[in-house]
């Protein structure tokens, strides 16, 4: 069988995607992997660590960018609005929405994937949390904008992947904000009664 290295990286990212959706995430080695993209295993482990850093290979130059664009924003006084907003300018869609799509299918399918995701989405929370800090925002409100901001993105980036991309991402998360806000209306916050007491006293 022939071999070549020329564009190894994408080559096994398809073969991999097609191995995950045929036999599942768990019932395919690396080796299988290899095979279909036509490259030795040697190769396989030349761009990645294991099979599934396949759907997560982009992951740590992602959380670098990101967290340059908080420290690099030019306001960062409503912090939340500053998350958000540099989530939703991200370039999402450079490996193609399919592509996208596909690997989301194949991480909602295995709880290991889905705890990996959620690792590293709180590495890409954390950064902020650092950049925003650094930034002058105090660490309580910097920690709250990053949590929520991440959550609220991840909400919007669902829908869009699952639209195949067409609809416009900053306003999925537009969107998103207002539901938010709808959630805790001006004024509202903090303002939870606390549970009421029955019963006589002791």
């Amino acid at each position: 069988m022939p071999r070549w290295e020329e564009g190894s990286a994408d080559r096994l990212t398809r073969a991999a995607l097609e191995l995950f959706e045929e036999r599942g995430f768990e019932s395919t080695s690396v080796v299988e992997i290899a095979d279909r993209a036509r490259v030795t295993t040697r190769t396989f482990f030349r761009y990645f660590s294991d099979k599934a850093e396949v759907l997560f290979a982009e992951s740590e130059r992602i959380r670098a960018a990101l967290v340059q664009e908080v420290l690099d924003a030019p306001d960062v006084s409503q912090p939340l609005r500053a998350v958000t907003a540099v989530l939703a300018g991200f370039d999402w869609g450079a490996p193609g929405t399919e592509v996208l799509r596909r690997r989301q299918a194949v991480i909602a399918a295995n709880p290991g994937l889905l705890e990996r995701d959620l690792v590293k989405q709180h590495a890409i929370a954390t950064g902020f949390v650092d950049a925003l800090q650094r930034r002058g925002v105090e660490e309580g409100e910097a920690r709250l904008a990053a949590r929520v901001g991440t959550q609220v993105f991840s909400v919007a980036y669902a829908r869009w992947v699952e639209g195949d991309g067409e609809a416009d991402l900053a306003e999925l998360v537009a969107a998103a904000m207002a539901v938010l806000g709808a959630l805790v209306p001006p004024g509202r916050a903090g303002s939870v009664a606390s549970p009421t007491r029955t019963g006589g006293s002791s």
